[in-house]
C-alpha cells in the first residue's frame, strides 16, 4: 500500500503553561490577569513510514545477473547486480521492463486483463481492442510530459505490403510499416507520400535445432545435431543470391550475426563463402552422401529483416535440394505459436527468424541469442561461446571487450547454431502532410509526436496484430510497438535514435564497479488509473519477471524471454 512519508506534527502550548513550566511568579511580581485556559489541540497522528519492498537472491550461485531490487524510499530504487554490466542502462530502458502499478499487477494475478489492458504512464492509453480488426488508443490528459498530438491513435494491420501501400495511397491510413522492396521507388516518386529509410540494425538467419533427438525424425538421430552437417548447409546456401533477389536497397549479406554498426559486431572471421562442391563433400564426410529430409518452419509475417518470408523460404528449399540433396518440407506457423515454439526449443529441423536491435550493444545480439541465459531456440549451448560472452559483457570499454567478442564470433562460425543471411534494409512511409514523421532504428516509432494538422485521429498500419499488450512476456515487434505508446520504463531511447535518456527515472548513477545502479524517480507521475508512481511499482514490475516463484510470474506464455536473455537465469527457477 502506498504511503505518504511527510509528517505533520503541531502542538499549541499556552503561554501561561510555558511560564508555569519555568517556575511560579515571585511575590514582587504582579499577578497575571485571570483567563480561561485555551483548549489544547491534540497531536495529529503521523502517517506510517513508507514500506519499501525488497526482493533479494540469497547469493549469486543461481546463475542470474540480479542480486537484489530495493525500494530505498518512495522515489528511489536500487538495483544490485552480481557482476558489472556497462550496458545496464540500455537494457533497463527497453519496453519489456516497463512499469505498471503494483496494485494492478496484483489484482490481475499477472495475466487476464493485464494482457489486453495495460495500465501505463505513457501519452496514450488503451481505449479498445477489436481482435482481428483494430487497436484504439486515446490521449492521456494527465500525462507527465508533452501531450500527444492526436486525441486518438489507431493501429491496424495487414500482412501484404501491397495492401498496406494501397491503404496509404487511398488515404485510409496515415503511415505504414515495411513497404515492399518493389514499392520504394513508387513511394519516392509520389508527391503525396514520404519514404523514411530505417537503418539496417537487424539480422535474418536460418536457425537449427541441434538436439540429437527431435520429434519429427522418426525417433532417429537428428542430422542437424551433427556440426559438420550444419557447416555443410552454411556453405551450401548462396546468401548473396537471396539478398540480390528478394531484399530492398540498403540491404547487405550478413558476414556476422551482428550488424557492423554495433561496436564489436564484426570482429573475428567472416562467415563461410558459398561453395556447393565443398558443402557436398562435407555432407558426405558427415555421413549423409544422399542428403536427408527435414522441415523448414517460419511465420508469414513481414519484417525489416525478412521482407518476403514465403519466397525466401522457397528459395532456401530449392537451394538445399539442388546443392545438397536435402529435402525440405515447408510448414508455415501462426506467429505467436511459432515464437513460443522457437523459444522453448520445440521447432523441428530448420527455421527462419530474425532480430532487430533493441539497443546498440552486443549483449542485445550475441548475448541474447547465444549466452548462457538465452532461450532454447538452437538447442544445446556451447561453453566456448557462453564463457566468451559472459566475460565480454562485464567490461566497460569496447577495446577491452573486443577479444571476447572475436572469440565468440569465431566459435559461432565453428558450431553454426544458425546461418546469418542478411541485414535487411527497410523503411516506413507516411502521407506527405504528416508532421513528426520518423523511422526508428529500433522499430519503436513514437506516435505521440506524429500527426496531421487539423486531424484528431492518426491511423498506423503495421504487418501484424499484436499478440498481447503485456510486453514483459512478448518479443514480436507489433506487440512491442503498441506497448511503447502506453507503458514506459525507468529509462528510454531518444525518438528516432538509440541514445538512452531519462523517462520515469529523472536521474540515475552507478557505483564505481557498475554493480549498483540507483534510480531517482520522477515525482508527480500518474498512471492511467489515476494512481501515483512510486518505488514499489518499479520493484514489483521487475521482480515478477525475475522471480519464477512469484505468483505474478505468469504473463502470456510465462517465458519472459527478454529477462532471461539479457539478465540470465530466473531467481527460484525450477530445476531442469
Amino acid at each position: 500500500m502506498k504511503r505518504n512519508l511527510s509528517v505533520l506534527l503541531s502542538l499549541v502550548v499556552l503561554a501561561s503553561l510555558l511560564l508555569a513550566a519555568c517556575g511560579a511568579p515571585t511575590p514582587t511580581e504582579a499577578p497575571a490577569a485571570t483567563e480561561a485556559p485555551a483548549a489544547t489541540e491534540a497531536p495529529t497522528e503521523a502517517p506510517a513510514a513508507y514500506e519499501g519492498l525488497k526482493v533479494e537472491a540469497p547469493d549469486c550461485e543461481y546463475g542470474g545477473e540480479f542480486k537484489s531490487i530495493e525500494a530505498v524510499d518512495e522515489f528511489t530504487v536500487k538495483v544490485t547486480l552480481c557482476v558489472p554490466d556497462p550496458a545496464f542502462p540500455s537494457k533497463i530502458a527497453f519496453s519489456s521492463f516497463a512499469i505498471q502499478p503494483q496494485e494492478y499487477l496484483e489484482s490481475t494475478g499477472g495475466t487476464g486483463d493485464l494482457l489486453e489492458k495495460p495500465v501505463g504512464t505513457g501519452p496514450y492509453m488503451v481505449e479498445s481492442w477489436e481482435r482481428g480488426n483494430q487497436l484504439v488508443f486515446t490521449r492521456f490528459d494527465d500525462y507527465w510530459g508533452e501531450p500527444a498530438m492526436n486525441q486518438t491513435l489507431v493501429f491496424r494491420w495487414g500482412t501484404e505490403s501491397a495492401q498496406r501501400l494501397l491503404e496509404l495511397q487511398s488515404g485510409t491510413v496515415d503511415g505504414i510499416d515495411n513497404p515492399g522492396p518493389d514499392d520504394f521507388a513508387t513511394i519516392e516518386d509520389d508527391a503525396n507520400l514520404q519514404l523514411i529509410p530505417r537503418p539496417a540494425l537487424n539480422v535474418m538467419y536460418i536457425g537449427f535445432n541441434n538436439n540429437p533427438q527431435v520429434e519429427g525424425f522418426d525417433n532417429t538421430t537428428n542430422p542437424l545435431a551433427n556440426e559438420k552437417v550444419r557447416q555443410a548447409i552454411a556453405m551450401g546456401i548462396d546468401r548473396q543470391r537471396i539478398v540480390d533477389n528478394f531484399y530492398p536497397v540498403g540491404s547487405e549479406v550478413a558476414d556476422y550475426f551482428t550488424p557492423c554498426a554495433i561496436p564489436n559486431g564484426c570482429v573475428g572471421d567472416a562467415w563461410y563463402g558459398f561453395d556447393a562442391t565443398a558443402a557436398k563433400a562435407l555432407l558426405t564426410e558427415a555421413g549423409y552422401p544422399d542428403g536427408f529430409e527435414t522441415v523448414l518452419n517460419y511465420r508469414d509475417v513481414v519484417r525489416g529483416y525478412l521482407p518476403d518470408p514465403n519466397i525466401v523460404a522457397q528459395d532456401i528449399q530449392a537451394q538445399l535440394k539442388e546443392n545438397l540433396n536435402i529435402t525440405v518440407n515447408i510448414e508455415v506457423m501462426e506467429s505467436g505459436a511459432f515464437l513460443d515454439a522457437a523459444d522453448s526449443g520445440q521447432l523441428q529441423g530448420i527455421h527462419l527468424l530474425g532480430w532487430g536491435a533493441d539497443y546498440p550493444d552486443q549483449t542485445n545480439f550475441l548475448g541474447y541469442h547465444f549466452g548462457a541465459g538465452a532461450s532454447k531456440q538452437f538447442g544445446d549451448k556451447f561453453e566456448d561461446i557462453t564463457s566468451a560472452l559472459d566475460s565480454g559483457a562485464q567490461l566497460a570499454s569496447d577495446a577491452e571487450r573486443a577479444p571476447f567478442y572475436e572469440a565468440a564470433n569465431n566459435a559461432i562460425k565453428q558450431h553454426v547454431p544458425m546461418i546469418p543471411v542478411a541485414h535487411g534494409g527497410s523503411a516506413v512511409a507516411f502521407k506527405a502532410t504528416v508532421e513528426g514523421a520518423h523511422a526508428s532504428p529500433l522499430g519503436n516509432e513514437n506516435f505521440s509526436v506524429t500527426g496531421v494538422s487539423g486531424q484528431d485521429t492518426f491511423v498506423w498500419m503495421q504487418n501484424a496484430e499484436p499478440i498481447s499488450l503485456y510486453c514483459a512476456d512478448e518479443t514480436d515487434g507489433e506487440s512491442l510497438r503498441a506497448c511503447e505508446q502506453v507503458t514506459q520504463s525507468l529509462l528510454g531511447y531518444e525518438i528516432g535514435g538509440t541514445a538512452v535518456e531519462p523517462v520515469l527515472a529523472e536521474s540515475y548513477e552507478p557505483n564505481a564497479d557498475l554493480t549498483e545502479w540507483t534510480f531517482h524517480l520522477r515525482q508527480g507521475v500518474k498512471f492511467h488509473d489515476g494512481s501515483s508512481l512510486d518505488a514499489n511499482d518499479v520493484v514489483t514490475s521487475l521482480a515478477l519477471q525475475w522471480d519464477a516463484a512469484s505468483p505474478l510470474h505468469k504473463g502470456n506464455t510465462g517465458a519472459f524471454s527478454y529477462w532471461s536473455g539479457l539478465f540470465g537465469s530466473f531467481l527460484n527457477a525450477p530445476a531442469q
